[in-house]
């Protein structure tokens, strides 16, 4: 069975929509550790709530090389299949991406290619967009730039604020961060240059 290992910083709410999955039976899979770069990150707390293996690795102050190795060897020693950013707030190296070729998958808050990178609802709201989203994608060496899993559009209303549109945003991103787990473990898919095709 393939072994996921979920990486995150803070609350760890996709975090729970995917083991929500697993446990239901929806993704055949098993969550084979959680690992925080924050010992503060509730997600830690939540994921041994749930009887989950979860490790915290500390980061601050690390260069990315060096942490990126220990993430890579703590990863490795719970035989890792497939890597799912959850809310992870840290830049991946080139030599750790390199490691999982298109085993890595990130959640964004936006329609990418618009809005890469922090605060992608703020963008959203500053642009005056009437449409944006989230999109579960292959990571790569370029920030948040690999090829396209799956996209939800969420509609901007004229009131929101960063928080009502970040919270509807989330509700999408707990929907399909799953079905895009399981359309890659069903390797029902192929990638020709930047695009993510159904077989």
């Amino acid at each position: 069975m393939t072994r996921l290992g979920i990486l995150i910083s803070g609350r760890g709410s996709n975090l729970g929509a995917i083991a929500d999955q697993v446990a239901a039976g929806h993704i055949t899979a098993e969550i084979a550790v959680v690992i925080a770069n924050r010992p503060e990150a509730p997600g830690l707390e939540a994921a041994l709530r749930r009887g989950l293996n979860a490790v915290c690795l500390p980061s601050k102050g690390l260069d990315r090389e060096v942490y990126d190795r220990m993430l890579l060897a703590e990863l490795e020693k719970h035989a890792v299949d497939l890597v799912c950013l959850a809310g992870y707030m840290r830049l991946l190296s080139a030599g750790f991406i390199r490691k999982f070729p298109n085993r890595i998958l990130n959640i964004h808050p936006s329609l990418l290619p618009a809005f890469p990178g922090l605060d992608a609802q703020h963008q959203a709201l500053d642009h005056g967009v009437k449409l944006t989203g989230c999109t579960v994608h292959f990571v790569d060496e370029q920030l948040d730039a690999g090829p396209i899993i799956l996209q939800a559009a969420v509609p901007v209303q004229d009131d929101d604020t960063v928080e009502t549109l970040s919270t509807r945003i989330l509700h999408e991103e707990h929907r399909i961060y799953p079905e895009a787990i399981r359309l890659v473990l069903s390797g029902g898919y192929r990638i020709e240059g930047r695009r993510v095709i159904g077989k």
